[in-house]
C-alpha cells in the first residue's frame, strides 16, 4: 500500500494500535512530547498538555475511563501524508476514531499533526500531537 512506504507511518499505526489497545507502556515509550500535545477531550473539545506528567495522567485517566464504561476504540487512517529530514518530521493524519460502548458506535473524525524526532538512538519518537474533532457521528 501506498501509505506504508511514507515516514512515520508504521510509527502512527503502532501509536493508534497502543491507544485501542490501553497500552499504556508501549504508548509511553514511543511517545516523549516535548512541546505538550494538544488532544482531544472527552466531550468533544479541545485539551492542553503541557508536561509529561499531565500527559501520563490523561492517558491514565481516559484508559480507566474507558474501562469503567466497558468501552473499546478502534481508528481507521483516511489520509496520511509526512516528511522526514534526518533529524525530525511530521506527518498529517486524517483518522476516524470508533468509540465501542452500549451497544453504540461512535464516530469521531479527526485530523493530527504528529512531530516526530530522532532519538540518540536512532529510533523515531513522537514530539509533539496536536489533533482537530472535525465532526462525530451516533
Amino acid at each position: 500500500m501506498e501509505n506504508e512506504k511514507k515516514p512515520f507511518y508504521d510509527e502512527t499505526v503502532r501509536l493508534f494500535k497502543y491507544v485501542s489497545e490501553n497500552n499504556f507502556e508501549d504508548l509511553a515509550e514511543l511517545c516523549d512530547d516535548d512541546f505538550g500535545i494538544v488532544d482531544i477531550d472527552t466531550d468533544g473539545g479541545g485539551k492542553m498538555i503541557r508536561t509529561r506528567q499531565e500527559w501520563e495522567n490523561w492517558f491514565h485517566e481516559l484508559f480507566a475511563k474507558l474501562k469503567a464504561m466497558n468501552a473499546r476504540t478502534d481508528t481507521e487512517i483516511l489520509t496520511y501524508d509526512a516528511l522526514k529530514t534526518e533529524a525530525m518530521g511530521y506527518s498529517v493524519v486524517e483518522f476516524c476514531q470508533r468509540l465501542y460502548v452500549g451497544g453504540q458506535v461512535g464516530k469521531f473524525f479527526c485530523v493530527v499533526t504528529i512531530i516526530w524526532k530522532r532519538t540518540a538512538g536512532g529510533s523515531w519518537k513522537e514530539a509533539r500531537w496536536h489533533a482537530s474533532l472535525l465532526k462525530q457521528e451516533w
